[in-house]
């Protein structure tokens, strides 16, 4: 119980720092079912991603990673950064919406899909054979996936623990 009460209390100071209404937002994921979540996933990755500039190619907006042929600019608006976020979360969402409520389209923005759902010689993830077999229990796996080349990050550990406990029902 005591691990998850300082993430709780981040996660309502976190949930009270965010705008009390749509202002000015593009909008959110309309193939999301729960649109209050869908707009708290946009806020967060907005708010941990932050507007990316030239030195993180090849990032752009909020962590769109740039496809060959595509054609962005640095100089692109938040507006047009949330709407290109929007559209990414809604590819995600795609993927992953038949897992209905744990659907894992915020932290497959972050690893990739293919990290968790498997590719070549890679397998799926322990997260996402847990929710196959029915297992909703996924914590431990899903703040796990906190490293950054090869070290366990605590501000990306945080980061997910905030994610998990605004996202995700018991």
């Amino acid at each position: 119980m005591k691990r998850l009460l300082a993430p709780a209390v981040l996660a309502v100071a976190f949930s009270a720092s965010l705008p009390a209404q749509n202002t000015g937002t593009v909008g959110t994921p309309a193939s999301f079912k729960d649109e209050a979540k869908a707009e708290l996933a946009v806020e967060l990755i907005k708010k941990y991603e932050g507007l990316h500039d030239r030195s993180d190619y090849p990032y752009y907006g909020y962590g769109h990673c740039k496809l060959p042929g595509e054609e962005l600019s640095y100089d692109m608006t938040e507006a047009e950064a949330e709407k290109l976020l929007i559209s990414d979360l809604e590819k995600r969402y795609r993927l992953f919406s038949k897992y209905g409520k744990d659907a894992l389209t915020v932290l497959s923005y972050n690893v990739g899909h293919g990290t968790l759902l498997g590719y070549g010689k890679h397998p799926k993830s322990r997260l996402v054979k847990k929710l196959e077999a029915g297992d909703r229990d996924i914590y431990k796996e899903y703040i796990s996936y906190c490293h950054y080349k090869g070290r366990k990050t605590r501000s990306i550990e945080r980061r997910r623990k905030m994610e998990f406990l605004l996202l995700y029902e018991k």
